[in-house]
């Protein structure tokens, strides 16, 4: 049963980071540059940031747990745990605190899109801010799956 439990950590792990690169950077780029109404393309990638960040949650959730659970007693000085509740503390910061700033500064700019509007520096250091945690996430998300695959050897 170990085995079961341990192969699905590795599959939903992957389905996260998996999941999170498609999103950032494959998906998003290809609707800015697809759709000719950028405000349409922000929204599109908004939602697509959105799903992707409760099915990392979820993926977190479960990782966090398998991790305890394999780790007993010392699941404190699990640095897999750490690194997974980094990466959901990390989450949980852009989709809860710097996405709604995102939301409020495009409903402020209507009926202007936001990056015509008086808020649009206001916008890019958000924007920006959140594209830095997400490479951050994006990273941990690396080193978790490297770690995941080199501890099955």
């Amino acid at each position: 049963m170990k085995k079961y439990f341990d192969g699905l950590a590795v599959l939903i792990a992957c389905a996260w980071v998996g999941g999170m690169w498609m999103a950032g950077y494959i998906a998003a780029p290809v609707l800015f540059q697809a759709l000719p109404d950028k405000a349409l393309a922000g929204m599109l990638a908004g939602k697509l940031f959105a799903v992707t960040a409760y099915v990392g949650m979820v993926c977190a959730v479960y990782l966090l747990l398998y991790f305890y659970a394999i780790s007993a007693r010392s699941w404190l000085k699990n640095g897999m745990f750490w690194l997974v509740a980094g990466m959901l503390l990390i989450l949980l910061l852009g989709q809860f605190g710097m996405q709604p700033l995102l939301a409020e500064l495009k409903t402020q700019a209507l009926p202007l899109y936001v990056m015509e509007s008086p808020y649009a520096g206001r916008f890019r250091f958000w924007h920006g801010a959140a594209s830095i945690a997400f490479l951050l996430q994006s990273l941990l998300g690396g080193v978790l799956l490297l770690k995941m695959y080199g501890g099955r050897r």
